[in-house]
Order: C-alpha cells, then sequence, then structure tokens
C-alpha cells in the first residue's frame, strides 16, 4: 500500500513519461505513428515483471493514460487492441493492486477489454495472435478477479462470458479453449456466489438448439461445468441437471410432462422463481425426441393462456418448431396458437400470428387447412364480431387479404378451402340478406388489389362450374348416341379437374351423370340450382333436398355424396340473388348519400362508393340475371346522372353487361335510358362515350337507327379548330366503326384517309412545350396529341371491325404506324412536338400494331421490319411507354390472340436497367410459357396449331430478333454477345426449368436447324447471316452448358417459320419450314384476364435514368417523311 501511496503522489505531477525512442502518444499524431508508437509501448510492458518497482514507478502516469477515454472509445480496432494488451500487462505488473481505484474507470477497464476479445472469432486475421496474447495473459494473471468488489461484478462477469461463447469456433485450438476455461472457472471458484444470469449463459449453451448452432460453444460449457462442478452445484437444480444429461426418451418425455403441469398452471410462478429449470425446459422443444417436442407444443397454449408474460419466451421456440420436420409438430404449433387467440388475441403478438399465416404454405395439407381455418375462426371473432374492439380488428385485418391470396395456388384443396372459408367466415352466408350485403360491400373496399383480384377470379370460376353443370345437364336430356356418350364424358372430366382428387372423383361425376339420367327429381333440383334466376333461399333447399336423396343412414362415411357436396358448395349461388343486388345498389346509394358508416368502417366514403361499383361490375358479369330488377335499374339510371365520372362510368358497364332483356322486360327503363346514352355518346367523356355505344349495341334492337342518329352529327361536326372537342367524337366514331363497319362503309372510308391522316395526324397545329421531361400525367397530355391518339384509334377499330384487307387500308394504316415509331413520334419531324407528346404517340402506335397483330388478316400483312420496330417500344427511352407496352404485350399473349413471335419480345428486356421491369418480363414469360403448356395438356387435338402454341417455338423468334436488334452491330464483340448471350438465356431459362418431352434435345435441333438455313427477312446479306450463326452459336453454347440431356434424340423435328428462314441447305426428309404462325381463332382462346401490374413512374423527374439507350440505327429505309405516304383508303 506504501508503494501505491508514493505512486499516487508521482502521479499527481501530471507528467507522463514514455519508453525511450517513443515520442507522445495523442490525438494530435496519425493513426498510423499512434499505432507504431503503442507497439512500442505494448514491448516495454511486455518485457516488465512484477520486480521492476523503479519502472512501475516511472510508467505509473502512462498507465493511467492508457486508462483515458481517448483511447477506450478510439475509434480504430487497431489502437484498441495494443492499448487493451498494455492494460493486461499493466495488471499484471502492478499486482495485487492496480494502478486504478476509481469503481467507474475499473467497469469502463474491464468492458473494454471483454469487447476487445471479440476479435478471437477471426482466427485468420493478422492480429490474431495478440488477441490471443490479450486472452492468455488475462486468464494467467486472473485479472477480472478485482472486480468481485466492484457492484456491477455481476454485468461485467455476464458480458464476458457471453463474449467468449460467441466468439468461440472450430478454427480455435486447444489452448483457446483451456485459456477460455481457466478464465471463466476462476469467477466461479473463486466468487462469493454465481448469479442467476451468468448461470443462465453457462446452461442455454447446452440446449440442443444452441448446441446445433455451436457446438464449440456446448463443448466450452461443459468443460466450464465439469471444472466448476463442485461451486456451481447448489445453483442448477437436480431436474435441470437430468434433463440435459440424461439419454432415456421416455424418462426425458415424463420429466416434460410433468413441467409443462407445473409451469402452466395458472397461479403457477415457478418460471420466474426457477429460470434455470424454465431454460432448460425450452431447450426440450429441440428435443431429439419428438413425443418430446410434440408434449412441449401442446403446451404452449395453456401457458400463452396462463401466463401471457411467458410469450416472449415461447415465441421463439415455437418458430423453430413452425418448421420442424415432423407434420405433427407443425400442426400442433398452429393449434396452441390459434387456440390462444380464440381466448384473447391479446395473449398472441404478431409474431405468433405470423408462424400461423407462413404455414398457410406449407407442403402438407393438413397443417395448410389448419392454418387457414384458424385464421378464418380469429377473423370472424375479432373482425366481423369485433370482440375485442377497433384495436384488435385492426390488429388482424390482413388476414381477410392473406386468405384470398391462397387462391392464387395451383392445388384444388386449397382453392376450395378459400372458398368455404369465403362463404362461412369472410362474409357468412347465413347472414339476413341485408347484413350480408354491408358485409361483403365493406369487405370488397378494404382488401388489397391481390386479394380482389382473386375474388373476383373465384367468383369467376364458381361460375364457370355452374355452367359446366348446366351444360351437363342440357347434354343428359338429349337423345343417347356415340356423339353424346362423347360429350357427356368431355364434361365429366371439365368437372373432374374442378374438384378435389381429379383421379377418384371421376368415377364419381359419372355415376353423378348417371343418376341425374335416371332420377328426374334430382336432375329438377339440379337445374333450379344452376339456374341464373335461383335465390339464396332456393339453393339452400335444393341442396339439402340433393344431399338428403343421395345420403343413406345406413352409410355414413359415403365418398360419392361428400364429392357432390363439394361440387354443390362450389355451384351454389349463397350469396348472390336479384335481393343481394339490391340490397347491394342500397347500400351504394347510401354511401352516394353520405348516410352509410363508411367512416366507421374503415374506409373514406368515396373509396367505398368506388368499390362498391367495381364489385356491381364485376357481379355484372358472373350474375347479370340477378340486376334483372326494375329498382336495381332505376338505381343505376341515378348513377348515370352523377357528377362523378367513375360512378357514371360503372354504371353504363353494368347496364352493358346485363341489359340484354331490357328493352322488352322494362320498356320504361329504356324510354329513359336511351337519350342518355345517346347524350353520352355524342358529348360525354371519352369513356363514357366509349361504353354508351357497346350499351345500345348490346341492349336494343334497332341499334342501327340508334347509331345512325349518333354518328351523322358526330361525322359533320369534326373540326381540328377545337381539339378538346374532338377527343370525345372521335372515340364513339371508333367504337361505332368497330361495331357497324358495313352500315358506315363509305363515310369511314373518307372520314380516315381525308380527316385523320391529311388533317390531324399530318399537321402539327400546336408546338408542344419545351421539356426534359419523356412523360406527363394524363392531365398534362396536350388535346392535340389526345386527339391524335383517339384519330389512331380510330383507324385500327375501324380495321378491326372490317377484319379483312381487301382494299390494302391495313398496308396503309400499318406503313403510318411504324412511321410514328420510326419517327420518335414526330410524324411530321417538324420538331414542334414535346417529348412527352412523342413518348405517347409511339405508345400508341405500338399498341395499335399489337391490336392489328391479333386479327390473324392483319398479322399476315405485317412485314418483319414493321414487327421488329414494334418490338422495340419495348426497349423505349421513356419508362411508363415500356411499362404500358410490356402490360398490353402481356395482355395479348394471355389471351391467346397473339402470335408467338410475339412472346419473343420479352426477350428484349433483359437489357432493361430497372430491376422492376427485367422482374416482370419475366413473370410474363413464365406465365405464358406454363399456360401454353397447360392449354396443350388439355386441348389434345390442337397438334396442327402446335407452332402456334408449343412454348419453345418462341426460340427461333427470339434468335431472329436478337440478329436484327440493332444495338448487335459488330459480330464478334464480346461485350455486345455477352448482351445475345444474356437476352437468349433470360427466355431459355425458363423453358429449360422443366425437361419436358426432352425439350432440350428439342431446342438443340431447333438451333442446328436454323444454322443449316439463311435469314429470311436479308438472304443475301453476309453480315445478318454471320449474325445469324453467331447467335445461334450462343444459343447452343447455353444448352449445351446447362443441360446434360442435350444430346439425345429429339422428340420431333423442329418446324421453322418460313417467313423468318430459307429453305436449308440441305434439304432433309422432314419438312423444316412451316407456315407463318397464326394467333389461334376467338373459339380457341383462354379465358384468363391480365393482372394489372403496379409499377414506379418518373413522371415527375427531369432525367430519365431508366431508359435503356436504344440506338436507332437500323432499318432506315422505313424511315420516310410524312409527305411520302400515300394512303389509298
Amino acid at each position: 500500500m506504501c508503494f501505491m501511496a508514493h505512486s499516487k503522489n508521482r502521479a499527481t505531477d501530471g507528467k507522463i513519461t514514455y519508453p525511450p525512442g517513443v515520442k507522445e502518444i495523442s490525438d494530435k499524431i496519425s493513426k498510423e505513428e499512434m499505432v507504431r508508437r503503442l507497439k512500442m509501448v505494448v514491448k516495454t510492458f511486455m518485457d516488465m515483471d512484477q520486480d521492476s518497482e523503479e519502472e512501475k514507478e516511472l510508467y505509473l502516469n502512462l498507465a493511467l493514460h492508457l486508462a483515458s477515454d481517448f483511447f477506450l472509445k478510439h475509434p480504430d480496432k487497431d489502437v484498441r487492441l495494443l492499448v487493451a494488451c498494455c492494460l493486461a500487462d499493466i495488471f499484471r505488473i502492478y499486482a495485487p493492486e492496480a494502478p486504478y481505484t476509481s469503481p467507474d474507470k475499473l467497469k469502463d477497464i474491464f468492458m473494454f477489454i471483454t469487447r476487445q476479445l471479440k476479435g478471437l472469432e477471426d482466427t485468420k486475421s493478422a492480429q490474431f495472435n495478440r488477441y490471443f496474447y490479450l486472452l492468455e495473459n488475462i486468464a494467467w494473471v486472473k485479472s477480472y478477479n478485482i472486480c468481485f468488489e466492484l457492484e456491477d461484478s455481476n454485468e461485467i462477469f455476464t458480458q464476458l462470458y457471453r463474449t467468449l461463447f460467441q466468439v468461440i469456433n472450430n478454427g480455435h485450438n486447444q489452448k483457446v479453449h483451456m485459456h477460455m476455461v481457466d478464465l471463466m472457472s476462476s469467477i466461479v471458484c473463486e466468487g462469493d456466489s454465481v448469479s442467476q444470469e451468468l448461470l443462465d449463459t453457462v446452461l442455454v449453451n447446452l440446449v440442443p438448439a444452441h448446441k446445433n448452432l455451436n457446438k464449440q460453444a456446448y463443448d466450452l460449457a461443459k468443460a466450464l461445468l465439469k471444472r466448476t462442478a463442485q461451486a456451481i452445484e447448489p445453483y442448477i437444480t437436480n431436474v435441470s441437471k437430468h434433463d440435459i444429461l440424461y439419454n432415456d426418451n421416455d424418462e426425458r418425455l415424463q420429466v416434460v410432462k410433468l413441467l409443462a403441469k407445473m409451469f402452466g398452471a395458472k397461479d403457477s410462478e415457478l418460471a420466474s422463481q426457477n429460470k434455470p429449470l424454465w431454460q432448460c425446459y425450452l431447450g426440450r422443444f429441440n428435443d431429439i425426441h419428438v413425443p418430446v417436442r410434440l408434449e412441449c407444443v401442446k403446451f404452449a397454449s395453456h401457458c400463452l393462456m396462463n401466463h401471457p408474460d411467458l410469450a416472449k419466451d415461447l415465441t421463439e421456440y415455437l418458430k423453430v418448431r413452425s418448421h420442424d420436420p415432423e407434420e405433427a409438430i407443425r400442426h400442433d404449433v398452429i393449434v396452441s396458437i390459434v387456440t390462444a387467440s380464440k381466448k384473447d388475441l391479446s395473449l398472441v403478438n404478431d409474431q405468433l400470428l405470423n408462424f400461423v399465416r407462413e404455414r398457410t404454405l406449407d407442403k402438407r395439407w393438413r397443417v395448410r387447412k389448419e392454418a387457414m381455418m384458424g385464421l378464418a375462426q380469429i377473423y370472424k371473432k375479432y373482425a366481423l364480431q369485433a370482440e375485442a374492439g377497433k384495436e384488435a380488428a385492426k390488429q388482424i385485418s390482413w388476414i381477410k387479404d392473406k386468405l384470398l391470396h391462397i387462391y392464387y395456388q395451383n392445388s384444388i384443396d386449397d382453392r376450395l378451402l378459400v372458398e368455404r372459408i369465403f362463404a362461412q367466415y369472410l362474409v357468412p352466408h347465413n347472414l339476413e340478406t341485408t347484413e350480408r350485403m354491408k358485409c361483403l360491400y365493406y369487405l370488397y373496399a378494404t382488401l388489397d388489389g391481390n386479394a380482389v383480384k382473386a375474388l373476383n377470379e373465384m367468383w369467376k370460376c364458381q361460375n364457370m362450374l355452374r355452367h359446366h353443370v348446366k351444360d351437363l345437364l342440357d347434354l343428359i336430356k338429349q337423345p343417347k348416341s356415340d356423339s353424346y356418350s362423347k360429350a357427356v364424358f368431355s364434361k365429366v372430366m371439365v368437372i373432374t379437374r374442378n374438384l378435389p382428387d381429379p383421379g377418384k372423383t371421376q368415377d364419381f361425376v359419372k355415376k353423378l351423370a348417371q343418376v341425374l339420367e335416371e332420377d328426374e327429381k334430382i336432375r329438377k333440383q339440379l337445374e333450379t340450382l344452376v339456374s341464373p334466376s335461383c335465390s339464396c333461399k332456393q339453393a339452400e333447399v335444393c341442396v339439402k333436398e340433393i344431399t338428403k336423396k343421395l345420403g343413406s343412414p345406413k352409410q355414413p362415411s359415403n365418398p360419392f355424396l361428400e364429392m357432390v357436396k363439394f361440387l354443390l358448395e362450389r355451384i351454389a349461388p349463397v350469396h348472390i340473388d336479384t335481393e343481394s343486388i339490391s340490397a347491394l345498389i342500397k347500400q351504394v346509394n347510401k354511401s352516394i348519400e353520405g348516410t352509410a358508416d363508411d367512416e366507421d368502417e374503415g374506409v373514406s366514403t368515396e373509396q367505398a362508393i368506388r368499390a362498391g361499383l367495381e364489385l356491381l361490375k364485376v357481379l355484372s358479369f358472373t350474375h347479370p340475371v340477378s340486376f334483372h330488377s326494375a329498382e336495381t335499374f332505376e338505381s343505376l339510371l341515378g348513377c348515370l346522372k352523377m357528377d362523378d365520372e367513375k360512378v357514371a362510368e360503372a354504371a353504363l358497364q353494368i347496364f352493358k353487361n346485363t341489359g340484354s332483356k331490357l328493352e322488352e322486360s322494362f320498356p320504361h327503363i329504356k324510354s329513359v335510358l336511351l337519350p342518355v346514352l345517346q347524350q353520352k355518346a355524342k358529348k360525354g367523356p371519352p369513356r363514357q362515350a366509349k361504353y354508351a355505344i357497346h350499351c345500345i349495341h348490346a341492349m336494343f334492337s334497332n341499334r342501327d337507327t340508334h347509331f345512325a342518329q349518333i354518328f351523322e352529327p358526330l361525322h359533320k361536326s369534326l373540326d381540328t379548330d377545337n381539339m378538346e372537342q374532338l377527343i370525345t367524337p372521335l372515340t364513339t366514331l371508333g367504337h361505332l366503326a368497330m361495331l357497324a363497319p358495313e352500315q358506315f362503309a363509305a363515310p369511314l372510308k373518307s372520314l380516315v384517309a381525308n380527316f385523320i391522316v391529311k388533317d390531324l395526324l399530318m399537321n402539327d397545329r400546336i408546338p408542344g412545350k419545351k421539356t426534359t421531361k419523356l412523360w406527363v400525367p394524363d392531365d398534362e397530355v396536350s388535346p392535340e396529341t389526345l386527339a391524335k391518339i383517339q384519330g389512331l384509334k380510330l383507324m385500327v377499330r375501324w380495321l378491326l371491325g372490317v377484319k379483312n384487307n381487301q382494299s390494302k387500308s391495313g398496308n396503309s394504316t400499318l406503313r403510318m404506324l411504324t412511321a410514328i415509331l420510326s419517327s420518335d413520334g414526330d410524324l411530321t419531324e417538324q420538331g414542334k412536338m414535346g417529348k412527352p407528346d412523342m413518348s405517347r404517340l409511339r405508345l400508341a402506335a405500338g399498341c395499335a400494331v399489337l391490336r392489328l397483330a391479333q386479327e390473324p388478316c392483319y398479322h399476315e400483312i405485317i412485314t418483319l421490319e414493321q414487327y421488329q420496330l414494334c418490338a422495340l417500344v419495348i426497349n423505349d427511352e421513356c419508362y411508363q411507354v415500356r411499362q404500358a407496352f410490356a402490360q398490353k404485350l402481356q395482355k395479348g399473349l394471355c389471351r391467346l390472340r397473339l402470335p408467338l413471335e410475339y412472346l419473343a419480345v420479352f426477350t428484349l428486356c433483359a437489357k432493361d436497367p430497372v430491376k422492376e421491369r427485367r422482374a416482370h418480363a419475366r413473370q410474363c414469360l413464365v406465365k405464358n410459357i406454363n399456360l401454353r403448356r397447360e392449354y396443350l395438356k388439355q386441348h389434345a387435338a390442337v397438334s396442327e396449331k402446335l407452332i402456334s402454341l408449343l412454348p419453345e417455338y418462341v426460340v427461333p423468334y427470339a434468335i431472329h430478333l436478337l440478329v436484327h436488334d440493332p444495338d448487335y452491330v459488330k459480330v464478334q464483340d464480346i461485350e455486345q454477345l455477352k448482351d445475345i448471350k444474356e437476352a437468349l438465356w433470360f427466355v431459355l431459362e425458363i423453358l429449360m426449368a422443366k425437361n419436358e418431352n426432352n425439350s432440350h434435345a428439342f431446342i438443340r435441333k431447333m438451333v442446328e436447324n436454323i444454322k443449316q438455313t439463311k435469314d429470311g427477312q436479308c438472304p443475301d446479306d453476309p453480315k445478318i447471316n454471320e449474325k445469324l450463326y453467331t447467335v445461334c452459336d450462343v444459343a447452343m453454347n447455353i444448352v449445351i452448358s446447362k443441360s446434360t440431356t442435350y444430346s439425345l434424340e429429339s422428340p420431333k423435328d423442329p418446324v421453322l417459320p418460313a417467313r423468318y428462314f430459307t429453305q436449308p441447305d440441305k434439304p432433309k426428309a422432314a419438312n423444316v419450314l412451316g407456315a407463318v404462325n397464326k394467333p389461334l381463332s376467338a373459339t380457341g382462346k383462354l379465358q384468363t384476364k391480365l393482372s394489372r401490374m403496379e409499377t414506379i413512374s418518373n413522371a415527375s423527374s427531369n432525367s430519365n435514368p431508366s431508359s435503356p439507350g436504344r440506338s436507332k440505327g437500323r432499318l432506315v429505309s422505313q424511315k420516310k417523311t410524312a409527305h411520302s405516304y400515300t394512303l389509298p383508303f
């Protein structure tokens, strides 16, 4: 103590003595210089021993200086490490009394040294030896024992233990392990007590979950317990030791069951009183023995209900068990969480509910079903019945969206369960009509976009199945013949695909068809059920009667009856009938009048009205007959007269879908409606004008007269002096041209040639705003541009109405459209147009070509150059143009209306700089490829259209398109070839994901065949042909490198499109070239809807970083001045 007093006196003079050759260490020097000086200090202290009294006194101020905050909080890890090594040696040299007397300073120093020990984790670090020296030093000296007298000793020791258990790994040798055990055991053996927290830090490493994560930490804890067994034993209960150290499964299971009762009992405080035992019990959630894990999971619900404070501890272990390889355990995790939730939602946190959410996508049906039903029950209790108030309802509002999203899954079981959940939990069918429609109204208004699409799809699928059953009933009434049997079998197969387990169900549906033939009563009941006029109450009676008639008390388990119940459940109209539609419209009217509870239901009035009309619009497709009431039509008439454009627009669409019998059944409605429609067609907003024309076409018998009354005044009043007043007339005339091309043949021809082309498109009257923006919002687009777009649409609609190219108008229109594309949207090339207007016209022209390509007579006349110009729109410099064009392209492809070569256009998206656009293009490719494969499976008789449908046939089109890509200039340029490879892999990756019918060999054969031909577009151009063979080589390289089956025999000889490639050099026995790919006729198309894509917009930005920078170096011959175009209409 005398020495320390003397030292302190020396310390008061404040002068710091450094070792020879070491200058002052302060913040005035660079980091590198500081490290160099500290290394010399480290060497000095390392060489000192406890007997160096003179040196100890000499360097006391330096020792105090090194413990200052400047060093302890220094940002550089090398500086901190060197200081820690110095401090470790200082404790060794000055032992047993440290030169630091402040408890706070000692705590700071030891917490600092502990933090430096984290560097032991990286055994390959250049500084590892120095970290090892630090560990060795403090372990040998037992430096941490100084902290026993400190108030915060437990915090220091716990942090040290945690750090050592975290850093130890399989890269450490025995010496590291030994020093860690030495350091930790000295604290346990030489201290007065072992805190609960410190004990937990050791024992947690012995539970299986942690053992699996870090075996070395487990070994370290085990060695520590062995070394300190005598000292630590009083602190560990016999049960926890038994649980950890013994391996008898049955014995462990009995202990777990006993502990589960003890911990889960309502008034039990065991978990808080004996934390080690609780931690050991939690460890059994990760037990190797399945019954033990199962017992723990079952106990969780009791624990959650009786001890909510333990939810946090349970959450982590239930998370692991929710991914357990055992189906029964995953199932019981859901049961436990749902059981607790149903008792009180506040007992479970969002994380636990999220585990249930995740299991709705489990690989096992039993688990998925439990999760979906559990969420449905929670939703009904807390959202519909609001048993825990608005906050609880808000907390689980996501459930309705999640459950409906599951309808996107491929499994028919999932889809059927979603339908059942919708009918029983989301909108319970047993509610009184007004209440049921109010429930549906606000559900629809609060669903997210994808859930809305899923619900619409659900109604569409149910409606389609209802039609299939109606068709089957109609067939059964017909006289029997060979064709009758085939037709019935075909319809049975279609119905089977809409029920679970089609393999077994097929026989049951056949049996049902037989029952329907023999039993007239059941047939009548089923006819009533599928009748469009069937009410919800009638449906309930019919279902009961049919199941009662088919059931048998002697046969309680009847698979046939179960199948029939499934079918009836899908086709019975339990929600929508005439009364329901009337109630729904009243609910919409309440919102319009401002008397509804919109705000209380969590939606704005505007949102509720829009959603309500959208809902009515969807139902008008699936349940049109339910709208046939005077009350409903009168309410819709009221909507037509409202100022809100969207409301009137929706009402028009509903009239169009439901008004087929209006003229004869509701003449008083017709007399009021017709003048409104005529007025909207002439002077309403463009979209309303469009739907007004379609309403007249769908609803009235003498439509020619009504059309003439609209056409004549509009045709005569067209005037380019007032562009704003021109948009609606052009829209109306365009739809009249499509619906009645023959009626107005002569005036339309003149209108297109003289007014649309010469007056409107060939003149730029008003100079566009000078801006660097490529896109502006719709309301900022100039009226002249909007009029030009409508003019283009009118031309296309007229051609689509005519559906023939006898007058060569199609050729002229295509030349006009491609002229717009090749001139960047500025057809006259006078430089008057603004960039946003040019972008709009490029988009309109590209989409117009896509529309024409869907009609076979126009697809045939689209030249390859025109097709390629159209394709390049997907690489337009404007993001919004690329986005909108891709959506139009996808829409045509999904309907199987666009030829297969247009699928190849998505190949060009590989180089799009925006990640979302590439992802969208990939989704489109995946969807279209799967769509076509599924179509071919279901329609085996379309083999003659194989070249139009088989997805692999997109490869020749993709190759040809890339050959003529204007960015591909230098044939052998490495960077350009990388782009080509990336583009090819963009489509080949999806095609080659499944080697169906040895498709890899088929693709390889196709590429080989192309190499035997020349480019059909430029057969005599050696550079183009060299490009063709080079791209083929790249494609071949991809196939060879990514497939192991490419060398097998191709299942069939590929047929190449004759327009794209010449005859092969070496004639082959099989025909290598085929007719031009044509789109399917309307009768052969699939009934699938395009999902709307939500993407970002750069409308407000001046620059456009999302442009692919597509060059314009190709097809110069297409680029002529506008004046050189003559249009022989």
